[in-house]
């Protein structure tokens, strides 16, 4: 199946040359292509591209600003930078951009990006059971409500926790459930020699980790045990996990 591709630049050339290069390339399907921010989140909204070209200077807003909101809504998006302006790289990758294509760039420097992308086997979107979740500090459960009761999870269960579409969703070994609460207030309570704030957007078990290689530039995927859903791991959070489990 081919990964959705939304196109965002303000000049028609740069599309129409990125969109040769995606059809060049294959495996890609571009979806929509605006010159303006505010536009570009309403076709994110609409048709869920896995993948989004950023210019950074943009009607509506900026390509930095824009990228912010779409990776509150889809953590896992994979964002490609395409600007004239080297000064914003710094910026681009505190959002985890999966590369910097500084203008003008090479086609063979896109086609290395496009196929790095494919390799990554990115997993499908899954919607999390409408459940509301009530933590309880200082426990080793946490207490759940729903319509049939109240029932208790063994925190020891969670095999990750993630922010998807703006709802915080807990992954454990054999459900999940969708919650408003935010992350960083789960993150306060639950055991954190258990637990690891490895992104953002995520929560990881430490016991259950099988794998870590590298997503972009500076960024990790995080490959866990009891789930097919995968975790994010910046660089710096990287650097952590090496020392906890070095010897």
């Amino acid at each position: 199946m081919n990964l959705k591709v939304l196109i965002v630049d303000d000049e028609q050339g740069i599309r129409t040359v990125i969109k040769k290069v995606l059809g060049k390339s294959g495996g890609f399907q571009v979806v929509g292509e605006t010159d303006n921010g505010e536009e570009a989140i309403e076709i994110f909204k609409e048709c869920h591209p896995e993948v989004v070209f950023f210019d950074i200077e943009i009607s509506g807003c900026s390509g930095i600003d824009c990228a912010k909101i779409l990776t509150d809504i889809d953590p896992d998006i994979i964002i490609i930078f395409a600007t004239a302006h080297e000064e914003y790289m710094s910026d681009a990758f505190q959002l985890y951009a999966f590369d910097y294509l500084v203008k003008p760039f090479k086609v063979e420097r896109l086609l290395q990006t496009l196929d790095r992308i494919k390799k990554l086997n990115k997993p499908s979107y899954e919607n999390g059971i409408d459940k509301i979740i009530k933590l309880e500090k200082g426990l080793d459960k946490l207490m759940i409500k729903n319509k049939e009761g109240i029932s208790f999870l063994d925190t020891k269960e969670i095999v990750l926790v993630q922010r998807e579409e703006s709802t915080t969703v807990i992954y454990t070994k054999t459900e999940n459930y969708a919650t408003s609460i935010s992350l960083s207030d789960i993150e306060k309570k639950l055991d954190n020699t258990l637990f690891f704030r490895s992104h953002k957007s995520y929560i990881i078990n430490l016991s259950l980790i099988k794998k870590i290689y590298p997503y972009g530039r500076w960024t990790y995927v995080v490959k866990l045990n009891n789930t097919e859903k995968d975790a994010l791991l910046t660089h710096e959070k990287y650097e952590e996990i090496k020392k906890l489990f070095s010897l």
